[in-house]
């Protein structure tokens, strides 16, 4: 069977059966393991991945990973056994002082990709950290042909992880695979092919939309986008946390609840714990999933990753993961909500100025 037509898909919300998975795929590995990732902890899962890539290295294997340096609470004294055996290791854009230090500092990696001999990948929500085991979250296995691309797209970004200027539409073409798309963003305001493929399935929407996200913070366009598709029959259900770990985005993303829900949008808190997945859906046909948050900083700022695309598999997974969140989560409350304290008012107003930086 031809490579791209034998793509296997699994997606996994509970990070101790994706973290086990990637460790055994990575004792496995016989030529070379890419890692592209937003954070990588000093902490014991941090160490149980850099021990198994360390024995890997060990035994001749090809190592390089891309850690954002922003996100990484690990430097290169933790990696220095790593190192030491040949690993290529860099740090995305580690923070200078300068006159300009925090607009190019706010351009981050926020990346999460594994690739292992060209025929497995690992791509989704979640970084390498200890604290991610409660969250629930969204990682995708891909086995098959598909992995050459992902190994590209590192060996591109570890090229320019200390680069400030680059073609940005070299690094936002569009790469296909048997029907799947993989779609790149960099810190850009005209390039941001993510927002635009999220615009591009709210307009076409003819059933149902369901967003699955941490952080919720549309713009004006993509406000405008849902509301309208609401308006003519679409249902729309948006699934964030009852409380992120990021209480500052709470407090901005409740400002705009109440208009969304005003057009017949539905939102539903999940309850459990921290909702960490970022996965959309359109029609229970289309998917995109990836690193991507539904806010402005990602669209903006961030190097992020998604794939999109038809596979009757993985969306039936997407389905299933969906319909088990909803389950866990509690909805909106509008006349709750227009009750909020005075406090928290005046806290959403005080931050919208600056909604574009969380």
């Amino acid at each position: 069977m031809d490579q791209e037509q034998s793509l296997q898909f699994r997606l996994m919300s509970d990070p101790l059966a994706f973290y086990t998975s990637m460790l055994n795929d990575i004792k496995k590995a016989g030529n070379y393991i890419f890692l592209e990732i937003y954070r990588f902890r000093n902490d014991p899962m941090g160490v149980r991945f850099r021990d198994a890539l360390l024995k890997k290295c060990l035994e001749g294997v090809k190592i390089r990973l891309l850690i954002d340096s922003w996100g990484a609470s690990s430097g290169n004294s933790f990696f220095h056994e790593l190192i030491d055996a040949g690993a290529e290791i860099r740090f995305f854009k580690r923070l200078r002082f300068s006159w300009d230090a925090f607009i190019k500092s706010h351009r981050r990696d926020h990346r999460k990709i594994l690739v292992i001999d060209d025929d497995i990948t690992y791509i989704g929500s979640a970084n390498i950290s200890g604290y991610s085991l409660n969250w629930r979250e969204s990682v995708i296995r891909i086995k098959g042909g598909i992995a050459i691309a992902f190994k590209q797209i590192i060996s591109q970004n570890f090229r320019i992880h200390n680069k400030y200027f680059y073609d940005k539409q070299a690094y936002t073409r569009l790469m296909k695979h048997n029907g799947l798309e993989i779609l790149r963003d960099v810190p850009s305001l005209a390039h941001q092919p993510v927002k635009k493929k999220y615009l591009d399935l709210i307009g076409s929407a003819k059933k149902e939309i369901i967003i699955e996200t941490p952080y919720f913070l549309p713009g004006s366009s993509l406000r405008k986008a849902l509301a309208e598709a609401s308006g003519r029959g679409v249902k729309v259900y948006v699934h964030i946390p009852k409380k992120s770990d990021v209480g500052v985005m709470d407090v901005l993303t409740s400002k705009y609840l109440g208009e969304l829900s005003e057009v017949g949008i539905k939102i539903f808190f999940f309850m459990p714990q921290n909702l960490h997945a970022k996965l959309f859906l359109a029609d229970r046909k289309y998917f995109v999933a990836g690193s991507s948050n539904f806010d402005y900083r990602s669209f903006r700022y961030q190097h992020e990753i998604c794939l999109a695309g038809y596979d009757k598999n993985l969306v039936r997974q997407v389905i299933n993961h969906m319909n088990e969140t909803r389950k866990e989560s509690e909805p909106f409350n509008y006349e709750i909500w227009k009750k909020r304290p005075v406090i928290q008012r005046l806290f959403e107003w005080l931050l919208v100025p600056f909604r574009h930086l969380f």
